[in-house]
């Protein structure tokens, strides 16, 4: 595409250079850029791609896009935007050809529960004969391709691309997990939602933006405007009318909103909701009728996911029977309240849980099950929001007879700082540290401190009986652990299961 046609439309406030150019590709990552290329730099949280663009020319790309120049690269292109960030949305629809046509785009927010609803969802679509992807926080795939996830929003050239990919594999509908920074960095900016979702607001993120206030206000950019991709898109949102945040969302939509939750007056709503360990059952109540629905997802907060991936589904045109199909068909979702085979048959859970709602709904959703003790191990991830972790302690504390306190991804803090932090809310709760164990110490209840996640593991699996139930907390479907610049292999399901088997 020429240079000249692909920056068309743009707010450029300057241009040098040939508009007759030949652009083979785009590039935000100069160590990405090939010969033919166009490189826009970003302004990140810790890197700014302006000092990088030198090095992209070095690369092979032959024009720049950028919001301020400080000097000239010969006869290389330049482009001065207002917004990288928009330019670069915009150039990666052109350069892709509007991947997104004629595929039917659904993007879900919210603190939790998104990737569950993605999976809910893309199943649903499958019982209806559909052919979808998903790009989300584990993986971004679709029919016979599966990529690693970077991030749970790729980065608009990088979500271009892969739609692009979908829609030439003949992908009909396409389920997007739109996290917080996504939105505030505008890399959905450009994508025509048909359906959007909002599962609930909770405290997370305060790391980068701020406060609470700042966190709602980018969830919401994901609702504002909907009516500005026109008629045709028939767009509508779905929103969890039981979350308290949803009478703020509501007034800033202007486009048809169909509501989910327990209450009454919810358009998509649940009755005689029963769950077990192996899974739940209950009554789905719709506007266009109702249906018994059974699933294998363990924990009665997954039954806002099902009513949230039903309404979506009921938005689509879809009926309640490839609903409760699809519904019925998918088994679980990896890391999301996961039961681990061993070979001792002992109730061990994986769950994602990373805040301190998301660790109260799984410890209350596993209670239940619970016939002796609920034994919890959990730590916090460095470089994140310190301010969760002693609510987390004080969460873990009040509804775990045994907790270990360990290392999740501490990245570049110290272990032991994160662990004290969540040692205090902890000790909060009035459970009491556990010296000096060994033999028949951990027959009761009380706290363990442990910085060595594996061994953590490793010594609850060794003390639960099959009366306990063991929930693993903080890092979910990821198979590896960050340690300062390191990232290791490590699995909890995979570390658990082998416990168990040394154990048996």
């Amino acid at each position: 595409m020429r240079l000249g046609q692909l920056i068309k439309g743009l707010d450029i406030h300057d241009f040098r250079g040939d508009p007759e150019l030949e652009i083979k590709g785009l590039a935000y990552d100069s160590r990405l850029a090939g010969k033919g290329y166009l490189f826009v730099a970003l302004k990140g949280q810790t890197l700014d791609g302006h000092a990088f663009m030198k090095d992209a020319v070095q690369h092979g790309a032959v024009a720049l896009v950028a919001d301020e120049f400080q000097e000239f690269y010969g006869e290389t292109a330049m482009v001065r935007v207002r917004d990288a960030r928009e330019a670069l949305s915009a150039l990666s629809v052109k350069f892709y050809n509007e991947p997104y046509k004629g595929i039917n785009l659904t993007g879900i927010t919210g603190t939790n529960g998104k990737t569950t609803t993605s999976y809910l969802l893309e199943s649903i679509l499958l019982a209806a004969e559909k052919r979808p992807g998903v790009i989300g926080t584990i993986n971004y795939r679709s029919p016979g391709r599966t990529l690693g996830a970077s991030m749970t929003t790729p980065e608009s050239l990088d979500l271009m691309r892969i739609l692009r990919n979908m829609a030439d594999e003949g992908v009909t509908d396409v389920v997007m997990e739109v996290s917080s920074h996504a939105l505030d960095q505008g890399r959905v900016r450009d994508c025509p939602f048909r359906t959007v979702i909002f599962t609930n607001f909770s405290r997370d993120h305060l790391d980068y933006h701020g406060s609470m206030e700042k966190y709602f206000e980018a969830k919401c950019i994901l609702f504002q405007d909907l009516k500005k991709w026109g008629p045709k898109h028939f767009t509508k949102a779905v929103i969890n009318s039981d979350d308290p945040k949803a009478k703020d969302l509501t007034e800033l939509i202007n486009v048809p909103i169909v509501t989910y939750g327990l209450g009454r007056d919810c358009d998509v709503r649940a009755e005689d909701v029963r769950v077990t360990r192996a899974g739940l059952t209950a009554r789905l109540i719709s506007t266009v009728g109702e249906t018994g629905i059974k699933s294998g997802l363990i924990g009665d907060f997954n039954i806002y996911n099902i009513l949230a991936a039903a309404a979506a589904a009921l938005c689509m045109d879809l009926d309640l029977k490839q609903i409760v199909s699809g519904i019925e068909e998918l088994k679980g979702v990896p890391g999301r309240l996961e039961l681990v085979k061993n070979s001792r048959s002992l109730a061990i859970v994986v769950d994602y849980a990373h805040t301190p709602d998301a660790l109260l709904k799984a410890l209350q959703a596993v209670k239940p099950l619970v016939k002796g003790r609920l034994i919890t191990l959990f730590g916090c991830g460095g470089d994140r929001d310190k301010g969760k972790r002693r609510e987390m302690g004080r969460v873990a504390g009040e509804h775990s007879d045994l907790l270990f306190i360990t290392s999740d991804n501490p990245r570049t803090e110290e272990p032991s700082a994160i662990a004290s932090q969540i040692e205090k809310g902890v000790n909060d709760s009035g459970l009491k540290k556990l010296l000096n164990v060994s033999g028949n110490g951990l027959t009761g209840s009380g706290y363990i401190l442990d910085l060595d996640r594996r061994n953590a593991i490793r010594t609850a699996v060794s003390v639960a009986d099959k009366d306990d139930l063991l929930l693993i907390a903080g890092k979910g479907h990821e198979d590896y652990q960050i340690i300062g610049m390191d990232r290791k292999n490590f699995d909890d399901r995979k570390i658990a299961a082998e416990a168990a088997s040394q154990e048996a």
